[in-house]
């Protein structure tokens, strides 16, 4: 089974809505600006703790989770 590519283009959307650029969000949250980066490109896997701290930082509930984290790529045929 192929990894998964996950689309992340909502939650970019809602840290440049809370913080404008992913800098400011950076200087508010333990997780480094590399590691955020390869997360966000699909390098690395976001794990529970990123995600929880993203939460709290971005205001995304629990409910929305699915929405911002684990939303897959279309693959074109």
């Amino acid at each position: 089974m192929a990894n998964s590519i996950y689309d992340y283009s909502k939650l970019l959307g809602r840290i440049k809505e809370k913080y404008g650029t992913r800098e400011n969000l950076i200087n508010k949250i333990t997780i480094s600006s590399t590691s955020l980066n390869l997360r966000l490109n699909n390098k690395l896997k976001f794990d529970q703790q990123d995600i929880r701290e993203l939460c709290r930082a971005l205001d995304i509930e629990e409910k929305e989770i699915p929405d911002y984290f684990f939303k897959e790529k279309v693959r074109k045929s």
